[in-house]
């Protein structure tokens, strides 16, 4: 019933934007669909300017053949929108290709399809979603429109209760190993010489949830071959349940600095903006996410990255190239350099470039094994002697 209704929602927007679309040579007003205009990848698209699901007659028929769907957040929130866009931006401009993003009016199924209806409707001829929340849209887009083609980041397409899922030949879901990047950070962060660790992150979704345990494991296994006592490594542990900068994020940040913690790994989009400002009240440190961050605040001394501007890319030039992988879940790790820490900008004092080279090598050789979130439902499931681990 749930898929009929979408169908049935998918021909009413295709009914409604046919009645009011303007002529095919009518200018965008939003996000450029000319490549000699579209936003660099180092200068994000202006958020308050973005596609507006709700209006429908900005969508022209020739319009961008390439688009993104932007997750919870804007394009320009220095994290995951932002990384995936700056890979999608770079394929287009490299070869001539017209693109745009689209901002849904909020956070639910339908006005996920809504904002991709409306892409298909400007012409994208591939969209890419950046979040777990997109599983359940792809999965019903994928059948809704088997000629357009579909690159989910950060989950598989499947249906509302999760007894189903299916990846269809259009589309493909990309994976990452976040508790690899998460356990370099935590690893790097206690060889440095912090033993007061914060993770703040944001919902509490498989990515983020991967992310903390890797980090809380990371430290442990530092801690452990520096000969640390058991629990001399505290370390707070909080979801704040969104991906946005508030007050109420920053207050908390304030408060764990101000008890002693030393370095929060900011792990939610925009609630790093929260942690950066407390973190420069306090003179304190912060690792970044997703993406190299350090450009945003001298207080991030590194970031826990993935490779989302380079899967994306990949993807997109497989399509064009005529083998892309649809049908398939890859997964970017080590092991295919797809996690890691930007070293060439990180601003440790002790850690090495030869100390991240060699425990990387054992990540990508798989002699480490990690817990993550199909493994434990809490991370105080996770086995620690050093790591003490207060959650809040």
């Amino acid at each position: 019933m749930k898929r009929i209704l979408a169908l049935i929602l998918a021909l009413t927007l295709s009914l409604a934007v046919a009645a009011c679309a303007p002529a095919a040579d009518a200018p965008a007003s939003s996000a450029a669909t000319d490549p000699s205009a579209a936003p660099d990848a180092s200068e994000p698209a202006d958020a308050s300017q973005p596609a507006d699901a709700s209006e429908p007659a900005d969508a022209p028929a020739d319009g961008a053949e390439l688009a993104l769907i932007t997750d919870l957040g804007t394009i320009d929130d220095k994290s995951f929108n932002q990384g995936a866009w700056e890979g999608l931006v770079q394929y287009a401009e490299e070869n001539g290709i017209s693109h745009k993003y689209y901002q849904p009016t909020e956070q639910s199924t339908d006005a996920y399809l809504t904002a991709i209806g409306l892409a298909i409707t400007g012409g994208a001829k591939l969209i890419v979603t950046p979040g777990y929340l997109f599983e359940e849209p792809i999965f019903l887009a994928q059948e809704m429109y088997p000629e357009v083609t579909f690159v989910l980041l950060d989950g598989e397409p499947r249906n509302a209760d999760y007894s189903e899922y299916r990846t269809d030949a259009n589309a493909v879901a990309i994976l990452y190993a976040e508790e690899q990047a998460g356990f370099l950070a935590g690893y790097a962060a206690v060889k440095d010489g912090n033993t007061s660790l914060g993770f703040m992150g944001g919902m509490s979704v498989p990515a983020v949830i991967r992310y903390g345990y890797g980090f809380v494991q990371g430290a442990e296994q530092a801690a452990t071959e520096l000969g640390l006592a058991a629990g001399s490594i505290t370390m707070n542990y909080h979801y704040t349940g969104d991906f946005a900068a508030t007050p109420e994020t920053q207050a908390m940040a304030a408060s764990w600095y101000q008890g002693g913690t030393q370095i929060i790994f900011a792990c939610g989009g925009a609630v790093g903006n929260s942690v950066m400002a407390a973190a420069e009240a306090a003179g304190a440190k912060v690792i970044g996410v997703d993406k190299d961050q350090s450009g945003e605040s001298d207080t991030v001394i590194t970031s826990a990255v993935k490779g989302l501007g380079a899967s994306v890319y990949s993807a997109i030039s497989d399509f064009y190239a005529g083998g892309f992988p649809g049908g398939t879940t890859q997964i970017f790790d080590a092991a295919t350099n797809g996690v890691g820490l930007p070293m060439a900008t990180s601003k440790f004092e002790t850690f090495a470039q030869a100390d991240y080279d060699a425990i990387f090598g054992q990540l990508a050789s798989g002699s480490i094994t990690l817990t993550k979130d199909t493994d434990v439902t809490q991370v105080t499931e996770i086995a620690t002697t050093c790591v003490a681990i207060t959650v809040i």
